[in-house]
């Protein structure tokens, strides 16, 4: 009842302060930008507000002050979503407020990506009291990595954070999924003992049911970057903090999926001068086969259910 009480009031939270938040984001103009390449279907979106992953970004962070959570596993997961969402403010910051379209570039973004993933993974592998071992799936135990901790840990921080990006490209999407995947390792560190790390996952699992009674389609409000790499500094953070970065892959398997039809559609039009989708990320490969947006949501929601529940017996 604690854990619902928390998603309840992160929940209550995000719909209360998108009421002020919206219109400071219209008067701000910080409208999205389409982009011509997209589907044609998206050019009906333009303008509509973007930066709105502050509106749960805020609730997370009040709630973590009103509840007095602030153990060193929660103050890392706070530390991860906080510095991942403000590179995507800046990058926000710069496209809609500044007007320059390019935002951050690519090269600037990665390199204060892997600034932040090793401050996190130093803290990790060297205060005492956390865990360095990967718990793997199906084994039931945990192993230790070695020398390939460091290596392994800033791949999928980086991985992670980028995955869940491309994933934020349709009304309401990436907001299902992270909260299908914030409710399995809510669950998941529930059931192994982690509880400083559940409170963090339900209130921000909650914060972004609020946050979608504003972004589900028609969407009023987008979470820009500010929100999209927030959540995957959160997703990772958890992932790393509790051992279990190594079931990402598939509780996360829809992020994954988006970034690997991009990697591929890149490498087949660079090599062979072909497409394999119709478009990428992948979500956009449905669009472009006939499917609605909001089928598209449906459909990707629900393997994600499917996958967390892989998850869960591989646990």
């Amino acid at each position: 009842m604690h854990y619902i009480l928390i998603a309840f009031i992160g929940c209550i939270g995000s719909i209360l302060l998108g009421i002020p938040i919206l219109p400071f984001l219209v008067r701000l103009k910080a409208g999205q930008s389409i982009r011509k390449d997209g589907p044609n279907s998206h050019f009906v979106k333009e303008g509509t507000p973007t930066m709105g992953g502050i509106i749960f970004l805020i609730v997370f962070l009040i709630g973590n002050i009103i509840f007095g959570m602030h153990s060193i596993k929660q103050l890392l997961i706070l530390f991860s979503t906080f510095a991942f969402g403000a590179i995507g403010f800046i990058d926000d910051y710069i496209k809609v407020v500044k007007k320059r379209n390019l935002g951050l570039r690519a090269w600037q973004k990665l390199v204060l990506q892997i600034i932040v993933a090793l401050i996190l993974i130093l803290f990790q592998k060297y205060h005492s009291g956390l865990v360095d071992e990967v718990r793997v799936p199906f084994l039931h135990r945990s192993i230790d990595f070695g020398w390939a901790y460091f290596p392994f840990i800033l791949f999928v921080v980086v991985g992670t954070v980028n995955s869940v990006n491309l994933t934020d490209g349709l009304d309401g999407l990436s907001s299902k999924v992270t909260i299908v995947v914030l409710i399995f390792f809510a669950l998941a560190t529930y059931k192994l003992g982690e509880s400083d790390i559940v409170p963090e996952a339900v209130l921000l699992a909650g914060s972004l049911v609020g946050f979608l009674f504003y972004n589900k389609y028609p969407a009023k409000v987008f979470m820009g970057d500010t929100g999209s790499l927030a959540l995957g500094g959160a997703i990772s953070g958890i992932a790393v903090i509790s051992g279990l970065p190594l079931f990402l892959p598939f509780v996360g398997g829809i992020y994954f999926a988006e970034t690997l039809s991009v990697i591929i559609q890149v490498i087949s039009f660079k090599t062979r001068g072909k497409r394999v989708f119709l478009m990428s990320p992948l979500h956009h490969h449905y669009e472009e086969k006939g499917w609605k947006e909001t089928k598209v949501v449906k459909v990707f929601f629900l393997v994600s259910i499917v996958l967390a529940l892989i998850g869960w017996i591989m646990l």
